[in-house]
């Protein structure tokens, strides 16, 4: 393997990196404010690849409009999901049993709405763009790739802006860094919780909408990834914003380079090994040893 081919699977890791940050950054935006796993996501995600399908094929909006129409969308249906739902739970520092019942009860749901709806054939999103491709010297890159990245960098550049400018965003901080000293200060934890479980379901409806334009998909579709969610996650240290990118990243450049070497069919068990070992060896995540590493000694 030349020093090309290593360039061309860096590079692949670095696009693939974005949407999986992406698709896991609802998740970790979930957990941080409400301690609940949101093991829904993958029927969201599925539920967001149907939307930019019914969107091209019935309306003829173009799949990457219709991934930026999916979050506004997925986010009102979020925050309902709360109000019915979620919002009933009981309140606590770590997961329940309830709220993981309750969630996985919901994928379920959701997963045969979209058999008894969909069927299960296996459906693909194809434009101009999918199988075009342009050079960069001695790399070729993927058109609907470089579009589905930028797409996903620009929804994540926002999304820190919003973390950072507006006092939403504060107030997710600081129900993520200390829940009661949230709570202490005047934080309004019902209405920062519904308006967090909307943007987590927002995000999972962008990234199952901007993976549609990747993969094929069926009503099982974000099972996969919603394993690949967690292995993020916990690589990130659960509740660190900035340890997505890094798990994203992580995962990305071990999937792509292990294709050299083993079998596509195993990369479900490459993301179990490396849940497995991010446990045993990792439990904070990467944010833990980059935190060690900034303390004094």
């Amino acid at each position: 393997m030349g020093w090309v081919d290593v360039l061309n699977l860096l590079v692949a890791s670095l696009l693939l990196a974005g949407i999986y940050t992406t698709m896991s950054f609802g998740m970790t935006v979930i957990y941080g404010v409400m301690k609940i796993i949101n093991l829904a996501h993958a029927g969201f995600m599925m539920l967001g690849a149907y939307f930019v399908f019914e969107l091209f094929n019935r309306l003829g909006v173009h799949p990457i409009l219709g991934a930026l129409l999916a979050f506004p969308v997925f986010f009102l249906v979020g925050m309902a999901v709360h109000w019915l739902l979620v919002r009933w739970l009981p309140v606590s520092d770590q997961p329940t049993l309830p709220s993981l019942l309750l969630l996985f009860g919901l994928w379920l749901v959701l997963q045969n709405v979209g058999y008894a709806v969909w069927g299960n054939h296996d459906r693909s999103i194809y434009t101009a763009m999918t199988l075009a491709t342009v050079r960069v010297g001695p790399l070729t890159l993927s058109v609907v790739q470089l579009v589905v990245f930028a797409v996903a960098v620009v929804s994540l550049v926002l999304l820190q802006l919003m973390l950072t400018r507006t006092w939403f965003g504060r107030a997710v901080r600081a129900l993520t860094q200390n829940p009661f000293a949230g709570r202490l200060v005047g934080i309004d934890t019902a209405r920062t919780a519904r308006l967090s479980f909307g943007l987590g379901i927002a995000f999972a409806g962008l990234a199952g909408a901007l993976l549609a334009s990747l993969y094929s998909f069926d009503p099982d579709f974000g099972r996969p990834f919603l394993l690949r969610s967690f292995v993020i996650i916990v690589l990130g240290g659960l509740e660190s914003f900035a340890g997505v990118a890094l798990g994203a990243l992580i995962l990305a450049l071990v999937e792509t380079f292990s294709v050299q070497f083993v079998p596509a069919g195993y990369q479900m068990a490459i993301s179990f090994s490396l849940l497995v070992v991010a446990l045993l060896v990792l439990p904070g995540g990467v944010a833990s040893l980059v935190e060690r590493r900034g303390r004094p000694s």
